[in-house]
């Protein structure tokens, strides 16, 4: 599938913009507002679900958006911008094909044999908000596409088993970075994930690869997003002619995973399964 021309400048990959000076107090939650935010994890991740379950060559993208938000309307879910692309106004996912990293729009594109498709999910309920994301290969795919995924997901694991209390967030990008790092992957900029809540993004800002032992501790009530992005080259991202659609440098593919998760007392609570 041909893609959008690229253009050399750099620029950010998370999907939502941070001002410069971005800083505030990292907010512990109760239980009762972990089971909230649990209402929008519980919407996102059935959204997820049934557009991996449809997805398949020659289907649109569009048709995956208009799914996620009847079943987003189901659950009395809001679902939340992602993509600051005129063309993706009011649009229920990311959707992200082969070499886009971030911003990708469900547009009328079809989806063809082998392609990977990443999708990205952000709804309210309530006023609580939660994320998630995953990426599908599309028929068959090249054995390459599919480590690059599975190591995307496994990269989330590992650092959802060391988000427990008294760890660092150090720790979680430590997670995050060393497998992608043994798969040879490159990390884009501004990957890895950040607090999540009443708003979209809260602190703290997780890095995509970092030391362990440094950072933020994690205390029981905090609140993240845990969203490693994988590239099958290196390191480098560039913008689209569009000025929006973020893809790889060298034209190689990516993979994603993502999801909203609380820190208690006894470890990890996945909200977004």
């Amino acid at each position: 599938m041909p893609g959008p021309a690229r253009r050399s400048r750099d620029t950010g990959v998370d999907g939502i913009p941070v001002p410069m000076g971005w800083q505030g107090l990292i907010e512990l939650r109760s239980t009762g507002e972990l089971d909230a935010l649990g209402e929008a994890g519980r919407a996102v991740a059935a959204a997820l679900r049934a557009v991996r379950t449809h997805a398949r060559a020659g289907v649109r993208l569009s048709e995956l958006d208009e799914l996620a938000r009847a079943v987003l309307c189901e659950h009395a879910a809001v679902p939340l911008p992602l993509v600051g692309h005129p063309r993706a106004a009011g649009a229920a996912i990311s959707a992200s094909v082969n070499d886009v990293v971030a911003h990708g729009v469900a547009d009328a594109t079809r989806l063809t044999d082998g392609d990977l498709l990443g999708i990205d999910c952000l709804a309210r309920v309530d006023g609580w908000c939660a994320r998630a994301a995953t990426t599908v290969g599309i028929g068959t795919v090249d054995p390459q596409d599919l480590t690059l995924m599975q190591t995307a997901h496994q990269a989330l694991d590992d650092a959802i088993a060391a988000a427990r209390p008294g760890r660092r967030i150090g720790d979680l990008s430590h997670a995050l970075g060393v497998v992608a790092r043994s798969g040879g992957y490159g990390i884009p900029a501004a990957s890895g994930g950040h607090g999540i809540g009443r708003d979209p993004r809260e602190e703290p800002s997780v890095p995509g690869e970092g030391r362990p032992g440094r950072g933020a501790p994690l205390r029981p009530g905090m609140v993240l997003l845990l969203r490693p992005v994988l590239l099958a080259g290196g390191d480098e991202v560039c913008t689209a002619e569009d000025g929006c659609t973020v893809l790889t440098g060298d034209g190689s593919r990516v993979a994603r995973a993502g999801h909203t998760l609380a820190i208690t007392d006894h470890g990890a609570r996945v909200l977004t399964t």
